[in-house]
């Protein structure tokens, strides 16, 4: 049992500290002068929550020369 506990407390110090970042792919969804365009600019390496921030970020409407843009993003 005194060989067991060192390793289990080991152990449980990884699983503590290992984080939970994966791989999200950011969909983008584009629209301008009634042209609707899908493309996926990036990769995200986070954890969900700040991959999603990051791909949410520049979500929104901007007039270019005119034209209303809107940019809806999402993992």
């Amino acid at each position: 049992m005194k060989k067991i506990a060192p390793l289990a407390a080991a152990l449980l110090l990884t699983f503590a500290f290992t984080s939970c970042k994966k791989d999200y792919t950011c969909t983008c969804t584009i629209s301008a002068g009634g042209i609707t365009s899908t493309a996926t600019p990036a990769t995200i390496h986070d954890t969900k929550k700040k991959a999603k921030d990051a791909c949410e970020k520049d979500n929104g409407t901007q007039t270019v020369n005119g034209v209303a843009v809107t940019r809806d993003c999402k993992i």
